[in-house]
């Protein structure tokens, strides 16, 4: 049976002299990277991490992130990446739900979980470890440093949990999603589908913790023996100057990444010869920026893909055709591997130009919400992956998102639920009311407003709000703009956030 950490030893089997993984000026070979992940799994095991348990990391892109997480693979242990930049009010919630027995610590992280002292204390609270040195704590690559390059002997199922990947609700909390091997191999077989191969050298950018980068490349191209080149962040030039140098075929970035690059000045007169496909999603991309990105790069074939974490990624995609003719879809294909409806709220499809809820079944779904049946009998019925957008079909088959059901933003490419940010901002003590909704941004896709009732008397503003906020919630979930009105409700109570859209594109 195949598993993630086994399709790695196979390819260092099969190509041990082939680069797998460059960060910086480190370089890995696939034999180096496999012998080392083995060093990391026995240090993990000395630790008494066994089969089952959640090992967390948190941490920006590294090699490291790769090596631990692998290792975390090879031992049946279940990894659970998390948002560098969440609080420690959010990471309190993270390690308490998923019950990691080991935090796996980078660069910065440090005053995240200093915060968490400043409340009860987690009980049974679990090891840290530093991924980089020196930081305080015990460094996990030092313990690695000896251990034996041969795998620990523990058999691993292709249908052993091993990844939950957390996303945020309606109710502000956030929830994991729980994949075995088996879910999460598909998806790279959904994604190869597409044209990528091990012929390929990936450049990684976009966060690791976020499904789309670490599933649908990394993992996928780590089982087909394609190279992979790590950048700790985004920046434009260094994104430039490196698919310049490593000879890029393959790229994924969120529409603010690829807008920000067409500014680059002579980006067309670079030398991207071997980049030959992009990906790009996560949030809309303005057509405009579409047009301009198919005609600086012509000879690169993009694709607009659009999905969620709890279908492992899965979701539609426009063809590179399609991107050029359609720039204001959003997809007109299931990934394949998946199968795709937008449907009433009985479950059946909608007619041509009439706005339902996309809903996705296939091999890569999400086994579960971890630890929360409620949640996922309410997200999968009778096999579909119920995904909170609204989507409107044409004649041709187009799909669009018109709307989402969950009132979700998603700025910058990175997805934020009004309920969480509007929670942190309610419990401000010059706040009476408040609901946070997103407006249209040119670079950013949306940027997220307060719209605040002070308490008679009160003032607010938009630098005090953020600054109390910042304690509940990361920076990028931050309000960027506020509005002090009355919020408007219906009788039962509930806001009314379409007419505050309405009045803020009017205004």
């Amino acid at each position: 049976m195949a598993t993630l950490a086994g399709q790695l030893a196979r390819c260092s089997s099969a190509y041990p002299t082939k680069s797998a993984l460059v960060f910086g000026e480190t370089e890995r070979t696939y034999r180096q990277l496999d012998e080392e992940v083995n060093q990391y799994a026995h240090a993990l095991a000395a630790l008494g991490v066994t089969k089952g348990d959640r090992v967390a990391l948190m941490s920006g892109n590294s090699d490291v992130f790769v090596i631990a997480m692998y290792a975390t693979f090879r031992l049946g242990a279940i990894f659970v990446p998390l948002n560098p930049r969440a609080t420690s009010h959010e990471l309190r919630h993270l390690l308490t739900d998923s019950g990691a027995s080991v935090l796996l610590l980078g660069a910065g992280m440090m005053s995240a979980v200093e915060g968490l002292a400043d409340r009860d204390p987690i009980d049974p609270g679990p090891q840290m470890l530093g991924l980089d040195a020196p930081m305080g704590l015990v460094s996990l690559p030092e313990l690695a440093t000896g251990q034996p390059t041969t795998a620990p002997d523990v058999e691993v199922a292709e249908d052993d949990d091993c990844m939950i990947l957390y996303t945020s609700g309606t109710t502000g909390l956030a929830k994991g999603a729980l994949f075995d091997h088996h879910r999460l191999l598909w998806v790279g077989h959904s994604v190869a589908s597409l044209g990528t191969t091990g012929a390929d050298r990936h450049l990684h950018v976009a966060p690791l913790y976020h499904c789309a980068q670490l599933v649908l490349l990394l993992l996928n191209g780590m089982s087909v023996g394609a190279s992979h080149v790590i950048l700790p962040g985004f920046e434009p030039t260094a994104v430039a100057d490196a698919i310049e140098r490593h000879r890029i075929t393959v790229f994924l970035g969120v529409p603010t990444m690829y807008q920000l690059m067409l500014r680059l000045p002579a980006l067309a007169d670079r030398d991207f010869s071997a980049w030959r496909i992009g990906f790009f999603g996560a949030a809309p991309m303005p057509p405009s920026a579409v047009e301009q990105l198919v005609t600086t790069l012509p000879h690169v074939d993009f694709y607009q893909l659009c999905g969620q974490t709890e279908g492992g990624p899965t979701g539609i995609y426009l063809t590179p055709d399609e991107v050029r003719a359609r720039p204001d879809a959003t997809g007109r294909w299931p990934l394949p591997n998946c199968e795709v409806g937008v449907v009433d709220l009985d479950g059946n499809d909608v007619e041509v130009g009439v706005a339902g809820e996309l809903v996705y079944r296939g091999e890569t779904l999400m086994k579960e919400y971890w630890k929360q049946p409620e949640a996922t009998a309410a997200t999968i019925r009778d096999g579909w992956l119920h995904s909170g957008d609204l989507a409107v079909v044409d004649e041709q088959g187009y799909m669009t998102i018109v709307d989402r059901l969950k009132d979700m933003i998603i700025t910058g490419g990175r997805n934020v639920y009004s309920v969480e940010v509007e929670n942190a901002l309610a419990a401000h003590p010059d706040v009476a009311d408040v609901a946070v909704v997103g407006r249209p941004d040119d670079t950013y896709g949306e940027r997220i407003v307060a719209v605040v009732t002070p308490h008679e008397g009160r003032e607010v503003t938009l630098e005090g709000i953020r600054e109390f906020a910042a304690t509940y919630v990361a920076d990028y979930k931050l309000p960027r703009e506020i509005v002090v009105r009355e919020i408007p409700r219906n009788p039962s109570g509930k806001i009314l956030k379409h007419v505050i859209r309405k009045d803020l594109t009017s205004a």
